[in-house]
């Protein structure tokens, strides 16, 4: 038994393929991811703490392992989390007043949200390296 018609496919709209998402829905994706990390970052940050309160052998190990390439990596990824996590804050306070809602501008707070976060963390540990002498 034939068909008299073809068999049509039906169209998988919006595929990834050919669907852009707006930066403010990948903004927004990225604020849940960060503040996620953050509790594994700040996890961390509290290890070493209480490491520095101990024992000054137990301190060196926790301190070596956070001035590993390793460790500078995980601390550098957490600066840009907490950092881009701030941003994205102000971002929906900004919004939450009514403000910088149109498409437009919402697009260029997000692009904002990127851009100095990325540009805040290379300051903030160009500055610490400064400070450490380096």
């Amino acid at each position: 038994m034939s068909h008299s018609h073809a068999t049509r496919e039906r169209p998988l709209s919006p595929h990834l393929t050919i669907y852009r998402p707006p930066i403010t829905m990948t903004t927004s994706i990225v604020h849940r991811i960060t503040g996620g990390a953050l509790y594994f970052g700040t996890l961390l940050v509290a290890w070493w703490l209480t490491a520095a309160a101990g024992p000054q052998d137990y301190f060196e190990f926790v301190n070596g392992i956070f001035g590993s390439w390793i460790g500078q990596l995980v601390l550098f990824g957490y600066t840009w989390a907490l950092l881009h996590h701030l941003l994205g804050g102000i971002r929906h306070l900004i919004w939450d007043t009514g403000a910088g809602l149109e498409k437009h501008t919402a697009s260029k707070i997000a692009w904002a949200n990127v851009v100095g976060s990325v540009v805040l963390t290379i300051l903030v540990w160009v500055v610490g390296y400064m400070v450490r002498g380096g």
